[in-house]
């Protein structure tokens, strides 16, 4: 006679698909969708890259390879690829250092804390679009609040829009604080499902408050901070075009382009300001190999760092 376990074991068993076709049609609708709105798109782009186009004027010609090869030659993209980078980088890094800090903070047992994490989630719900209105209001040299403050103390009104140096320090500032949000919710989450048995005999073995932070909570955060960094690089390459749109418009002009054009906004600028579909098509394709590249390198290198005991 079979034991429960054994007849529920049997059961789950035999719950399949009869047919094997049944599968399929229960996956038709979403694969239907991503084929329309991704898989094709993609593959479209993809075949694009290879022609001089221009969509308005529906004219195609093969060209190869000669998009990518010039764009890898042109001083210009190269400027907007090293420009994007550094705006990764500064964005990733210490957008993940001060979510985690305030994170921690937040997560202290204090009076009124339920109302200080909803004010650090707040940012979350608010668009780039109108993070970067927000942000343009504030620092206005002329009439933004920023400006008017520090006129009043120390009598000077910053061109932030106009100055290159503090344009781009602008739009990073930016786009830390509107990924701030985002990045606490997951660190908040985290730090407190923490083991606290194991933080305590930390404290009892005499550990000061930083080192119990950096030797035994930082670790047990490593596979959320590892989710985070990827997400964080994916928001800095494509999630700029919002900000950098309203606030400075790719300007100002620094050698041979605008400091805080991107790559993303330099591809919106070639494939529907000046309709060069197919260099467009070439740099989103160049995207999808630097994101890729990334990829491997993060899940190459930095998983190795990544602590995932309980």
């Amino acid at each position: 006679m079979l034991k429960p376990a054994q007849t529920t074991a049997n059961t789950e068993a035999n719950a399949v698909f009869r047919g094997a076709a049944m599968p399929w049609f229960f996956l038709l609708p979403s694969l239907l969708i991503l084929a329309v709105f991704i898989y094709l798109p993609a593959l479209q782009t993809l075949r694009l890259a290879a022609f001089k186009a221009n969509l308005i004027l529906g004219t195609e010609r093969f060209v190869g390879l000669q998009n990518v090869t010039e764009l890898l030659l042109s001083p210009a993209y190269r400027q907007v690829a090293l420009q994007t980078l550094i705006f990764m980088v500064l964005t990733v890094t210490l957008g993940l250092l001060f979510s985690l800090g305030l994170a921690w903070l937040a997560s202290r047992p204090i009076r009124g804390s339920k109302y200080y994490r909803l004010l650090l989630i707040y940012p979350y719900a608010l668009s780039p679009a109108i993070a970067g209105t927000l942000w343009l209001f504030m620092f206005n040299p002329e009439i933004g609040v920023v400006n008017q403050l520090l006129g009043s103390l120390f009598s000077i009104k910053p061109r932030w829009l106009d100055d290159p140096i503090l344009a781009f320090g602008l739009v990073v500032v930016a786009a830390i604080w509107k990924g701030l949000a985002y990045n606490i919710v997951f660190y908040l989450a985290s730090i407190q499902n923490l083991p606290g048995d194991v933080m305590e005999a930390a404290e009892i073995d005499g550990a000061t408050p930083a080192q119990v932070f950096w030797r035994v909570a930082f670790p047990l955060l490593t596979p959320i901070t590892f989710f985070l960094v990827f997400t964080n690089i994916i928001s800095a390459l494509f999630d700029s075009f919002a900000l950098t749109d309203i606030l400075t418009r790719g300007g100002p002009y620094f050698h041979n382009a605008g400091i805080t054009t991107f790559l993303v906004y330099q591809l919106y600028q070639d494939g529907f300001v000046n309709f060069k579909s197919g260099v467009a098509a070439a740099q989103a394709a160049l995207m999808l190999v630097l994101v890729a590249f990334i990829t491997f390198m993060q899940f190459k290198v930095g998983e190795r760092r990544v602590h995932y005991g309980g």
